[in-house]
């Protein structure tokens, strides 16, 4: 049975933040909207590396086995005859097809004979049996989203047995190591950020930016720390503080705030796929649904707000149940696993596989940053990953059972009324099921960890599950990826892009690290200051790196224009969180308490923060989905940024941004007197919205279109909610 999983087609806007400014009058509302629709219909779009890792993913787990089954006995270079001319072993061969024509043209299923065939249309193939409509699927999406192929050469069939031991001296398996560059020198923890990045510049003739000025700052604080807005009055307090902890002390208020936890969480949600349903349902069959997932989102919050240490956060999520201290007070934790997709025909072999390898991927890309994953059908073609590795993992999974705690007796047949967590099953090894097909078996593999992982033979477990034994290898201070990985995708909510680009692929078709030693020395220090997540945060902040302005250098922008150097703070937009956020938080609305079931985010009247949302496998909330949300089906390794038109609709007329703009009018219209109604105006919505006052050039037109139109004030609203500069972090 092949897994539902949807996937998204990942495009990345090319849009540039620019403040807005309202053009000299005469401005009617259609004049305002014509500007504001002009302004955001722009767009571009490229593929992400993270799209390339993902079709990458795709192609191991549900292509190259099925051509390797089924074609390459007549269509490879050992075939004892090619048939047809047709080489289905390369990617060229593919594309050159055979006597009848090209087998695979990219983005174009209609026009590949290889779907002809399967489909059994112009030809039959394979002869002996139609494939499965699940393989046909998987095959047309896989040719229309590009047929990438990493195959090379004349001959592809021929594995290599994988050197372990050469495998360990790939940069990702070596143990992290603190910066020799720094060895001796007494430096602060952020200073030893600044000297890595600045050692750079130099040699490069690139010249770092100037520190940013205190209102962009303060924005870029308070919304990459709690995913909120400043006050106007805490910018202003911010500006007049000339103390030399004055940022210091701002970011440790921040990080003392309960919104922390709120904003941080929805990161960890998005690795974790987290969702309250299946992205399937049978009539009107819910017994597989999650009615209680919120009870583990706020588990996260709580968590982080706690600021548990991160080896202790991990070990939680994987085995709290068998931490005898911490049994009850954490065992929301187990959600972690308990919370993902499930799929009807529970006893099926071929079902549960593949719910082990989603078990395997979450824990694998998501804490080690590594696609172990793609082991499952045949040793991993890239990484040090045998075959057998995948289903040591996958024995851990197939020993733990999905369960819905009952809240008491009476509710012990009642998932809305129980936690969804795991727990101890009957301990089992896999066999290897090779070419991953669950009737054709191998060696039996006892339960373990990646071999490549620490010297000498695979550890193994043979504790229950070995769950605890897992979370205890995954948070061994000498697992050289555990701390790199998290190190990483904090630093990339900051930047941008990590100081690896591929979050959850260390691996050989991940990118490199732009600054390996600054990497590696976060990573270990992160772990001598006890995997303190906090410790992370206030150091990256409190860099000069993080604190520069974004403008633009002419010079430092023809020698590194992608800021691979970070010789400037990259401009970054919300996410559709944040952006909810702000505009409940200008309307005066925003509801902030913690914890309880989720919330439709489209609702106009509905206040609770966006962490909150209800987040379907099913039917995403069409907010979240417009505004590239992840695919809840699946691990997310990073949000991706697209501009459509149907978002710029979105802000101009749906009722959510509406009514919004209205109550933000109301609340800036209190106390004005009549002689001076327009200019009080313009000046408390533009603090109210964006945190400062109005330049000459957008206050008098703002004053002239209000003198025009005096009940459009809303509308006038409603142009900065939606303007660049309020979508946009300098």
């Amino acid at each position: 049975m092949t897994s539902p999983h949807a996937t998204i087609q990942l495009n990345q806007a090319a849009a540039h933040g620019r403040r807005t400014q309202l053009r000299p009058a005469p401005l009617a509302l259609s004049r305002v909207v014509q500007i504001v629709s002009l302004l955001l219909f722009f767009s571009l779009s490229c593929t992400t590396a993270d799209d390339t890792t993902e079709q990458q993913r795709f192609f191991e787990a549900k292509i190259r086995p099925v051509l390797v089954e089924h074609c390459y006995k007549c269509h490879s270079a050992d075939s004892k005859k090619v048939e047809g001319g047709l080489l289905l072993d390369t990617a060229a061969g593919s594309r050159a097809g055979g006597e009848s024509g090209p087998a695979v043209v990219p983005g174009k299923p209609n026009e590949s004979l290889l779907l002809d065939a399967v489909r059994y249309q112009s030809f039959e193939m394979p002869p002996n049996q139609q494939l499965p409509e699940s393989i046909v699927a998987d095959l047309e999406k896989w040719i229309r989203d590009g047929a990438h192929d990493p195959r090379s050469g004349e001959h592809s069939i021929t594995e290599d047995e994988i050197d372990i031991e050469a495998g360990r001296k790939f940069w990702a398996f070596q143990p992290p190591q603190p910066s020799a560059f720094l060895e001796g020198q007494d430096t602060s923890d952020s200073a030893r950020i600044d000297a890595l990045i600045q050692r750079h510049f130099k040699d490069r003739g690139l010249t770092a930016n100037i520190p940013a000025d205190r209102r962009t700052l303060l924005r870029r604080l308070h919304f990459d720390l709690t995913g909120l807005p400043p006050t106007h009055e805490e910018v202003l307090a911010f500006q007049q503080d000339k103390s030399a902890d004055a940022i210091q002390k701002v970011v440790d208020d921040l990080l003392s705030r309960k919104t922390y936890g709120q904003r941080w969480a929805r990161v960890w949600l998005d690795l974790s796929r987290f969702a309250e349903d299946q992205a399937h349902i049978v009539g009107n069959n819910k017994s597989l649904f999650y009615p209680n997932a919120w009870r583990y989102r706020d588990w996260v919050i709580d968590a982080l707000n706690n600021n548990i240490p991160y080896d202790q956060f991990i070990r939680l999520q994987l085995a709290a149940d068998l931490i005898d201290s911490q049994k009850e007070t954490h065992r929301a934790a187990l959600g972690f696993i308990g919370l993902g997709p499930k799929y009807y025909r529970r006893n099926d072999l071929a079902v549960m596989a593949e719910e082990w390898e989603d078990r395997v991927d979450v824990v694998s890309r998501g804490l080690q940053g590594i696609t172990v994953a793609c082991a499952r059908c045949h040793d991993h073609k890239y990484d040090p990953i045998r075959t057998e590795d995948y289903y040591a993992l996958a024995g851990v999974f197939a020993s733990t059972e999905m369960f819905n705690q009952p809240g008491s007796k009476k509710d012990k047949k009642d998932p809305e009324n129980s936690l969804h967590i795991i727990r101890e099953g009957k301990a089992q090894d896999l066999a290897v099921m090779i070419r991953g097909k669950v009737d054709h078996r191998g060696d039996v593999v006892p339960r373990g960890f990646l071999q490549v992982m620490f010297p000498g033979e695979r550890k193994s477990f043979s504790k229950g599950s070995g769950r605890l034994e897992l979370a205890e290898c995954i948070t061994d201070p000498a697992n050289p990826l555990t701390a790199r990985v998290i190190v990483n995708r904090i630093w990339q909510q900051y930047f941008g892009t990590g100081l690896v680009a591929t979050p959850s692929n260390f691996g050989q078709l991940g990118q490199r690290p732009s600054h390996p030693e600054l990497l590696d020395d976060l990573a270990v220090r992160f772990v001598q200051n006890g995997w303190d997540l906090k410790w992370l945060h206030r150091q990256i902040a409190l860099s000069s790196a993080y604190q520069r302005s974004s403008d633009i250098n002419a010079a430092s922008m023809e020698t590194d224009p992608t800021n691979k150097w970070l010789w400037r703070m990259p401009r970054r937009r919300l996410p559709i969180e944040g952006w909810r956020d702000a505009v409940l938080t200008a309307a005066g609305r925003i509801d902030v308490d913690t914890g309880g079931q989720s919330i439709q985010p489209d609702d106009p009247v509905e206040r609770r923060r966006t962490v909150y949302s209800a987040v379907s496998r099913f039917d995403l909330n069409p907010l979240l989905a417009r505004f590239d949300f992840p695919d809840p089906n699946v691990h997310a390794a990073r949000r991706v940024e697209t501009n459509t038109p149907l978002q710029k609709l979105f802000l101009l007329n749906n009722l959510f941004i509406i009514k919004q703009a209205r109550y933000t009018a109301e609340l800036v219209s209190g106390g004005t007197n009549e002689e001076t109604v327009e200019a009080q105006l313009v000046t408390a919505l533009f603090a109210q919205t964006l945190q400062r006052e109005p330049d000459e050039v957008e206050f008098e037109t703002a004053v002239q279109f209000l003198k025009n139109q005096p009940t459009a004030l809303p509308q006038l609203a409603q142009s900065l909610l939606v303007s660049n500069e309020f979508w946009y972090l300098d």
